[in-house]
């Protein structure tokens, strides 16, 4: 667990890489450190955009199920609430966020892709979407929120409701993606948009997302983290 977060830099592109060598899951540890990992991006000036990446194949299978159904209620609403705040954080963020699905991007694993800036996804099928109806949980309130802003009207419906899986073209249509390439060059175009973001000016980017996701984000943080009991 320890190393399965790791950091780099590209010129002003901090890059953030998700390799457990198996899902990717989402722990309270794995949750932590990343955001953790966001906050040192944010305060670090010679930052100025980041990547999120998984490994080959898997971005993330979303939380941890082995905490998820061990029957421990308190600490069920634990790690949704951390998704949550993770999730949030993204989206608040005060420097550029551009994912880069390098596979398989299902339940939390999806969420986190709505609450970056740009996402970059495979052209081919993998499986990208919100399965928790499918396999018998609740949508947390803050999932619903960020699902609502940013995917698709036409498709939100059958993203939550119905659980609808998408491989990468359906999924950019969704709203999970905004481009798909091939697999092997998922990374390189991340970091090449995120570059490009960076020469943003970073005031005038983290003053618009208060404007303009503000109220969003506040919202996603006010949800009463029991509600999917």
């Amino acid at each position: 667990m320890s190393d399965s977060i790791t950091t780099s830099q590209d010129g002003a592109v901090r890059v953030i890489t998700m390799d457990d060598g198996k899902a990717n899951a989402f722990s309270l540890e794995v949750i932590e450190r990343l955001r953790g990992a966001l906050r040192d991006a944010e305060a670090d000036p010679s930052t100025r955009a980041l990547v999120l990446t998984g490994r080959p194949g898997r971005f993330s299978g979303g939380f941890d199920l082995t905490a998820m159904r061990a029957g421990d209620v308190d600490a069920v609403v634990e790690l949704v609430a951390a998704g949550g705040a993770l999730v949030a954080d993204l989206y608040a963020s005060t420097v550029p966020v551009v994912a880069a699905a390098t596979g398989h991007a299902v339940a939390a694993g999806a969420l986190v892709l709505l609450g970056c800036d740009h996402r970059v996804g495979v052209d081919g099928p993998v499986k990208i979407g919100l399965n928790e109806v499918a396999i018998g949980m609740v949508l947390p309130p803050w999932a619903l929120i960020i699902a609502r802003e940013r995917l698709s009207k036409r498709h939100f419906h059958a993203s939550t409701t119905l659980a609808r899986l998408f491989d990468g073209a359906s999924a950019r249509d969704a709203g999970f993606l905004d481009e798909v390439v091939d697999e092997s060059a998922v990374v390189a175009r991340a970091i090449e948009v995120a570059t490009g973001l960076a020469e943003l000016d970073q005031r005038s980017y983290a003053k618009t997302v208060e404007i303009v996701r503000g109220e969003v984000v506040a919202e996603m943080r006010a949800v009463d983290p029991r509600a999917i009991l």
